[in-house]
Parts: structure tokens; C-alpha cells; sequence
């Protein structure tokens, strides 16, 4: 029984230190990238003028 407990007590330290860390990453600005290459990909390119003359 005491393993378990101390199972317990030990995964809940553990996700608090993740918990914790997280926001101190959130505080500090490192999830504060708007444009990822994955929404970069979805946005429409500029439009290259074409006007070539045909001689």
C-alpha cells in the first residue's frame, strides 16, 4: 500500500514540474509564434506579373 501512495504523491509532483514549467515557457513568450510553417503553407502566394511579349 505504501507504494502506491508514494506511486501517487511521486506522478503528482511530476505533473506539477511539467504544469510549472509550462507556464514559465508561456510567460516567457515561446509559444508566441503565429506563423508556423503549417499555416504559413495555407495562405495564398503573391501573384507574379506575367507580361511577357511573344516574339
Amino acid at each position: 500500500m505504501g507504494v502506491v501512495i508514494l506511486t501517487i504523491v511521486m506522478s503528482l509532483c511530476l505533473g506539477a514540474l511539467f504544469l510549472g514549467l509550462f507556464f514559465l515557457g508561456y510567460k516567457k513568450g515561446q509559444f508566441d509564434e503565429d506563423e508556423s510553417p503549417a499555416v504559413r503553407m495555407l495562405k495564398e502566394d503573391k501573384k507574379v506579373n506575367d507580361n511577357k511579349i511573344d516574339t
